[in-house]
């Protein structure tokens, strides 16, 4: 019964895509069909098949190897503060390491080159346009602001409903650098499932919302555009400071949102009776029940992705970590896959002031419907969840 619930879930998605479409007759139905095909090919095979199971978990042991070496570095700086398991230690300063190893990977041209010719590829399958199809794959690596300024040539001369495509898609995404982070806190079978998903998640919906058609002349991704360093070492200190500043911008932002729900939450029950999380839960319940998710279990899952949506996913993960034991399996894979993605309001500012600092012109344009492309990115995430969950 949950799946069918889902599947009508997965068609009432596309449906109120639909509705909201500024130009139906421009949406390609082909490349529709080609991606909604492929997430559930990536689903099954990496969920229900020993194969996939086994690529899954050697890619997580892969990368809990690789965070094994960035924790050698932190027990090196911070010496027994690791063992008192401090978030701060032990989960932000992991995004350093991870960063830095991003920035190797781009200067010797494995990423780019990897990017280009993946986005490459869905764009030859699917007919949408080369920077759309760019800006999704690059998104999964290296996050939605990198990855709208690897192609900031392009932006100025972007249409209306092409800039919503590459923002949007953009949005259903995470980089890479925070993926040890997420690993840590939610199971990493599900994070690292969901980030292919994602791409095709963010491309389906905004490219029925807005259409547009693949022009004769597209547009050439340059590579060396990513890679800016001169040399290595450069590259492993830009890469490690910026790695810095992102571990200490997510740190600001989960003390001032965490506070902020902590303060509402007061609010709300002492006025209502009742928390603003818990309100979030009731409010999300219906999403989180067509995303197959059983009735017992629906208000909880609702105010994770409820908290997500209103601050960010770290906020919302660290209430997950304590639902976790007492969910199903279902759900947790759900919930987990949902939360993967940039797809918050305060994202939707970050942004704008990304666009802003490319083209003054396209940040008003897009100023004038960012509350319409974070309901877009939140639907691509829901899509992400709920194609998930059929196949558990």
């Amino acid at each position: 019964m949950s799946i069918l619930i889902a599947i009508l879930g997965i068609v009432l998605l596309l449906g109120v895509s639909w509705l909201m479409s500024n130009d139906k007759k421009a949406i390609n139905l082909r490349a529709i069909s080609i991606m909604g095909g492929l997430q559930l090919a990536i689903a099954w095979f990496m969920l229900n098949t020993s194969i996939g199971r086994s690529i899954l978990q050697s890619v997580t042991n892969g990368f809990n190897k690789v965070l094994s070496f960035g924790g050698d570095g932190i027990s090196f700086v911070f010496g027994g503060l690791v063992k008192q398991q401090l978030f701060f230690v032990n989960v932000l300063m992991q995004i350093i390491f991870v960063t830095a190893i991003l920035g190797i990977l781009t200067y010797i041209r494995i990423l780019p080159l990897a990017i280009k010719y993946i986005g490459g590829f869905v764009s030859k399958v699917t007919g949408l346009p080369k920077v759309e199809s760019f800006v999704a794959v690059n998104s999964m690596v290296f996050g939605d602001t990198s990855a709208i300024l690897s192609v900031k040539s392009f932006v100025p001369k972007l249409s209306g409903n092409r800039l919503f495509i590459v923002v949007t898609s953009s949005l259903v995404a995470v980089s890479a650098s925070i993926l040890g982070a997420y690993m840590s806190m939610i199971p990493a079978g599900f994070v690292l499932v969901a980030l292919p998903i994602n791409v095709f998640s963010g491309l389906i919906l905004s490219s029925i919302v807005c259409p547009v058609r693949k022009e004769e002349n597209d547009e050439e991704i340059n590579v060396k555009e990513m890679i800016p360093e001169k040399s290595l070492f450069e590259a492993i200190g830009n890469w490690t400071i910026l790695g810095g500043k992102t571990a200490l911008i997510v740190g600001a932002m989960l003390i001032t949102y965490i506070g902020l729900i902590s303060m509402v939450n007061w609010i709300f029950t002492s006025i209502f009776g009742i928390s603003f999380t818990s309100v979030l839960g009731y409010v999300f319940a219906p999403i989180a029940y067509m995303m197959g998710i059983s009735s017992s279990e629906i208000v909880r899952a609702g105010s994770v992705m409820g908290t997500k949506v209103a601050a960010n996913e770290f906020v919302a993960m660290l209430d997950f970590m304590k639902m976790i034991p007492h969910l199903s399996h279902k759900t947790v894979g759900i919930v987990s896959a949902f939360l993967i993605s940039f797809a918050n309001f305060s994202s939707i500012g970050i942004i704008l002031g990304t666009v802003q600092a490319i083209s003054q012109q396209k940040a008003s344009e897009l100023a004038k419907v960012g509350l319409k492309v974070l309901l877009v990115a939140t639907m691509g995430s829901i899509l992400t969840g709920t194609i998930v969950g059929l196949f558990l």
